[in-house]
C-alpha cells in the first residue's frame, strides 16, 4: 500500500436514506423513519428541531489585533527584557511589516508609540505538520486557512504619547521614553496620524527637508494632505544648535543616489528662507563652497528640465526650496598644461592659483609624500629661512632654486639644524610636487574670499581637469584650510569668510581624510578635527559625502553627527558607520534613492525615501 492510496472518503449513500437511518437520542434510541414509534409526528417534529441563535456579533472590528500576555507582557529598561506581543487577526494580517508604527492606548489618555520588529506564524492548535502526509495534502490544495493559526507580532516600544498645555495655553503632544506597561488585551491600531507619527519619531515639525518617512522601501501615508510625512533637520537655535553646524556624512556606493541626494539638500540650505544669527546680531544667510572631483555640481547653477510643474506644486506646498541657484559660481584651480572645459553648466567660471605664500602656515601643502618627524620639522626650518629671504612674494620655483644650493645643506648640517639626509629627503618631496600648481597666471585664492564666500550663494571647486590625484588633494586641502584658518582664527586674514556662515561640502572625502601615518596627514586631520569641534561656534558645517567611510580618519569621524547612509555593498563600510542593527541590514538591500538617517539629536533612527527628481540639473 502506498500514499496514493489514501484519499478523500466520499459518502455514495442518498441524503434521505442516511437521515432515515439515524436515531434520535430524544426518544430513547428510536429511529426516526419507525412506524411502530409511539409518540405521533408532531411531538417528534418538535423533539428534532433546534431553535436559531444569532451569531453575529454586534459592532465593527476596530484596529488591528490585540496584546497577548500567553509569552509574557514586560517593559523594561533593558530592551532585550521587554516583552510586547500582539496577535493580528486574519484580515489585518496581508497588510502587516516588520518596521511599520503601532499604537496601543493606555486606560487614561497617554498612548504607547512603538514599532513592529518581529512577525511569526504559531499553531493555534498542537499537530505535527512536518510530516509526508500534510505536505503533500498541501501541495494538492491552493488555500491556506489563516485561522488555523496565531499571528504574532513582536513590538519595540518606541516612546510613551501624551497631551498637555503650552505656554499659550493650548495642546499640544509630547513624547517621554517609555515608563509604564499596556495592559493586556489592549487594542492596537497603526499609526496614522502625521503629528503622532512625527511625536513618536521625534522628528522635527521644521527645519532642512531630507526626504520622506518610509518602512520597507514603502513611504509611510496618512490620511492627511499630502499624505507623505516629511523629514527634516533641526534648523534653529530654539531646540538646539542648527545640526547643519554639527556636521553630515552621506555615505553610499556607486549608483546608489548619493550626488542626486546630496544636491537635494545643499539646494535647502540655498534657500532665500534659511539664514543663521551671528555673534554680532547680523542674520545671515549660508554660503556653501562645495569641492567636486566630477564636474558635477557646477549644473545646481541650471534648472531641471525634468522637474514639472505639478511636482513643483508638491514640493512648494511642503515648503521645499528648488530650481537652479543663480548665484553660482564655478572657481577652478589652474595647473599648467590642462585646462578646464565646463562643458555641462552655464555658471560663471573664475580661475584661481595656490600661492606658494601659502606653506609659510601650512608646510603640509608642499610635503609631497610622506615625512616623518625629524624631516616635517627640516621642512619647516627651511621654509621660515626661505620667506625670511624672499618675502611673501616668494615661489616655488625659487623655493627649489633655494633647496639646490649646496652651501646652505651643508651649514645646516654643520650646525645640527638639518642632518645632510634628511636635506635630501625633503629635496625629494618638495621636488615630486606636482610642478603646474603652485603660482600660476590667474589670482591667488587668498585674494577671491569675496568670490569664495557669498551669502546664499554657491561656490564648486572643480577637480576632475587636474593632472594627478596629488595635485586635486593640494587644491583641495589649500581652499578648505584657508577656509578653516580663517573661520577659526581671532584675527582672521577675510572677515567675508569669518563673518558668513559656512556649509563645506567634500565630495569623495575619503580620499583627503584618511586616517594615515604620515606627520602631514595627522595635520590635515587635526585641523579637520579642530574645525568639527569649533563648528557649531563657528557657523561652519563640514557636509562629507563618500562611498569608502570607513577610511575617514576616526577624530574627524566622530564629530559627524548625522548620517545618512544609502546602499553599501562592502561589510566594513556598513560597520564603519555605525548605525543601529535593525537598520544595518537593510543598507544592502536599499534601492536607488532609500537612504537610513542616524541622528541622535534630531529623531529616532528611521528610513527615508528621498525625492524621485532632483531639484536642480542633474545629469
Amino acid at each position: 500500500m502506498t500514499l496514493e492510496d489514501f484519499s478523500d472518503v466520499t459518502d455514495d449513500t442518498g441524503g434521505s436514506e442516511a437521515q432515515s437511518d439515524s436515531v434520535s437520542s430524544a426518544d430513547g434510541g428510536t429511529t426516526t423513519g419507525d412506524p411502530d414509534g409511539d409518540g405521533d409526528d408532531r411531538e417528534g417534529d418538535n423533539r428534532n428541531s433546534f431553535e436559531r441563535i444569532a451569531a453575529d456579533v454586534e459592532g465593527d472590528d476596530t484596529g488591528m489585533g490585540a496584546l497577548s500576555v500567553s509569552q509574557g507582557l514586560r517593559v523594561a529598561e533593558d530592551d532585550e527584557e521587554t516583552t510586547l506581543r500582539a496577535f493580528i487577526t486574519t484580515g489585518n494580517r496581508e497588510a502587516v511589516r516588520i518596521g511599520k508604527y503601532l499604537l496601543v492606548p493606555y486606560p487614561d489618555d497617554e498612548t504607547l508609540f512603538c514599532r513592529i520588529t518581529g512577525l511569526e506564524y504559531a499553531q493555534e492548535f498542537h499537530a505535527d505538520d512536518a510530516t509526508e502526509i500534510h505536505a503533500r495534502r498541501m501541495m494538492r490544495q491552493s488555500t491556506f486557512e489563516e485561522r488555523d493559526y496565531k499571528f504574532m507580532a513582536d513590538l519595540d516600544p518606541v516612546a510613551v504619547l501624551y497631551e498637555e498645555y503650552d505656554d499659550d495655553g493650548e495642546i499640544e503632544l509630547n513624547r517621554r521614553m517609555t515608563d509604564r506597561v499596556p495592559k493586556p488585551g489592549a487594542i492596537l491600531k497603526q499609526a496614522t496620524d502625521s503629528e503622532q507619527i512625527k511625536t513618536g519619531l521625534n522628528i522635527p515639525e521644521a527645519g532642512v527637508f531630507l526626504g520622506h518617512l518610509s518602512v520597507g522601501g514603502e513611504k509611510v501615508e496618512t490620511a492627511a494632505q499630502p499624505p507623505t510625512i516629511d523629514y527634516r533637520l533641526t534648523d534653529n537655535y530654539e531646540s538646539g544648535d542648527p545640526l547643519v553646524f554639527r556636521h553630515t556624512l552621506v555615505a553610499g556606493g556607486t549608483g546608489s543616489g548619493k550626488t542626486h541626494a546630496s544636491k537635494n539638500i545643499l539646494r535647502q540650505y540655498l534657500s532665500e528662507e534659511r539664514a543663521y544669527p551671528m555673534d554680532d546680531g547680523r542674520t545671515v544667510q549660508p554660503a556653501v563652497v562645495q569641492f567636486d572631483p566630477q564636474d558635477e555640481y557646477a549644473q545646481m547653477h541650471d534648472d531641471n528640465p525634468e522637474l514639472d510643474d505639478g511636482f513643483a506644486r508638491k514640493l512648494e506646498r511642503e515648503n521645499v526650496a528648488y530650481g537652479g541657484v543663480d548665484d553660482t559660481i564655478a572657481l577652478v584651480p589652474t595647473e599648467d598644461g590642462t585646462s578646464y572645459p565646463g562643458e555641462g553648466h552655464r555658471a560663471e567660471q573664475i580661475q584661481f592659483t595656490v600661492p606658494f605664500s601659502m606653506t609659510k602656515a601650512r608646510p603640509w601643502l608642499v610635503a609631497g609624500s610622506s615625512l616623518n618627524d625629524n624631516q616635517y620639522s627640516g621642512l619647516q626650518t627651511l621654509l621660515n629661512r626661505f620667506f625670511r629671504q624672499y618675502g611673501e612674494s616668494g615661489t616655488y620655483s625659487q623655493f627649489k632654486s633655494f633647496l639646490d644650493d649646496p652651501a646652505l645643506k651643508e651649514e645646516l648640517d654643520e650646525s645640527g639644524r638639518v642632518h645632510e639626509a634628511t636635506f635630501d629627503a625633503i629635496k625629494r618631496r618638495v621636488f615630486g610636487m606636482p610642478s603646474g600648481i603652485f603660482d600660476q597666471s590667474a589670482k591667488p585664492i587668498t585674494e577671491l574670499d569675496h568670490q569664495l564666500v557669498r551669502p546664499g550663494g554657491l561656490t564648486v571647486v572643480p577637480t576632475y581637469h587636474l593632472s594627478s590625484s596629488r595635485a586635486k588633494e593640494l587644491c583641495v586641502l589649500a581652499v578648505s584650510a584657508y577656509l578653516i584658518d580663517n573661520k577659526l582664527s581671532n584675527a582672521p586674514d577675510s572677515d567675508r569668510i569669518k563673518e558668513t556662515p559656512v556649509v563645506l561640502g567634500m565630495d569623495e572625502a575619503h580620499n583627503f581624510l584618511a586616517d594615515a601615518d604620515t606627520v602631514q596627514a595627522r595635520k590635515v586631520v587635526q585641523k579637520f578635527t579642530e574645525a568639527a569641534k569649533q563648528g557649531r561656534k563657528e557657523r561652519l558645517g563640514l557636509f562629507l559625502i563618500t562611498q569608502d567611510p570607513q577610511d575617514i580618519a576616526d577624530p574627524v569621524f566622530k564629530q559627524l553627527n548625522t548620517k545618512l547612509v544609502l546602499n553599501l555593498g562592502d561589510e566594513d563600510a556598513i560597520n564603519s558607520v555605525n548605525i543601529p542593527a535593525n537598520l544595518q541590514s537593510k543598507v544592502p538591500y536599499m534601492e536607488k534613492g532609500q537612504f537610513v538617517v542616524y541622528s541622535p539629536d534630531n529623531s529616532e533612527p528611521v528610513e527615508l525615501i528621498g525625492l524621485p527628481t532632483c531639484l536642480t540639473r542633474h545629469d
